[in-house]
């Protein structure tokens, strides 16, 4: 029977799913988590490799000579060496897609946050400052009201469309950008000079690697807040803390951030007031997660009938 191994499972189903569609297909071991020195002894003899943040580089694919087929439990395909495995004719799919509505829904979930501050006045009430308090109501932060205000979406693909929806019905204006030109689309200069709030939803590449940085949080406008459901790289955390510090722009929230996940202690935007940090969850709802799954069962599934869907090379 084939050998199917998980490298690192545990971030996709902490046990709140099933492996049992994709152990259908062969011999199936799951492991949480896979350190590097690792890897090898765990794929030796496997047919398919399922990894999530596991890094499959080319030294190791090179030692891998059974191995036909990488399923990445994620969009984001990084983490493996495309080119080696081209070389060595190894298919390679991912999963696009599955997680658009869950990061559409953490986006606005930060926007409301920085207009209602939710959890700043709970945490008021709590420690009696209503029942102290002279009159029926108070707020300690300002109050935004969505309407007529200006979201900027940086990236217009699946992610960026489903956020522009939403924003719509709440009865904002759209501006948005993207690496290719597009109907419906302006530059990036012009919707970082125009817009209330940043969101972010573009791949990182060469171009977009630190994009929003120093000159670029310069043309935002002082009242601006910033969305990074993205990847970390695409901005740079120094810069964007000393703007949030210095209150060239009015806040931000991170899903992800620039130097390592997890970050080490001395990452400058863990230590920034006006910020939400959240450890990188805008994909891992229950319902993304449980499409992740069924899709790579399914990418897995089409590369035995020997038709591969989702491939990246």
């Amino acid at each position: 029977m084939r050998k199917i191994v998980v490298l690192d499972g545990y971030a996709a189903n902490p046990g709140d799913l099933s492996w049992d569609e994709i152990a259908s297909l062969g011999a199936l071991s799951v492991f949480d988590r896979t350190a590097p020195e690792m890897v090898l002894n765990r794929c030796k003899n496997a047919e398919i490799v399922i990894t999530n943040k596991t890094p499959l580089n080319q030294e190791t694919l090179q030692k891998l000579p059974e191995l036909k087929m990488i399923s990445v439990l994620a969009t984001g395909y990084n983490v493996v060496d495309i080119k080696a495995a081209n070389r060595q004719n190894i298919v390679v799919s991912n999963v696009p897609g599955y997680s658009t509505q869950s990061v559409a829904q953490l986006v606005f979930a930060y926007i409301l946050e920085f207009c209602h501050h939710v959890q700043r006045h709970t945490d008021a009430v709590k420690t009696g400052a209503w029942s102290q308090c002279k009159d029926f109501c108070f707020w300690n932060y300002p109050l935004v009201e969505l309407e007529g205000k200006t979201l900027g979406i940086v990236g217009y693909g699946t992610i960026g469309k489903a956020v522009e929806k939403i924003a719509l019905a709440f009865g904002m204006n759209v501006l948005k950008c993207a690496s290719k030109p597009r109907e419906g689309c302006t530059l990036l200069e012009d919707v970082l000079k125009n817009s209330d709030f940043i969101t972010l939803h573009c791949p990182l590449t060469e171009q977009t690697n630190k994009l929003i940085n120093r000159t670029t949080l310069e043309l935002m406008k002082p009242g601006a807040f910033l969305i990074n459901t993205s990847r970390g790289a695409v901005v740079d955390d120094e810069a964007l803390a000393e703007a949030i510090q210095q209150g060239r722009i009015a806040g931000a929230a991170m899903d992800v951030l620039s130097n390592v996940e997890p970050p080490r202690q001395d990452n400058p935007m863990l230590h920034v007031e006006n910020s939400f940090i959240t450890p990188h969850l805008a994909w891992a709802t229950l319902e993304a997660r449980k499409r992740l799954l069924k899709v790579t069962y399914e990418n897995i599934l089409a590369f035995l009938s020997g038709n591969p869907i989702n491939t990246v090379n």
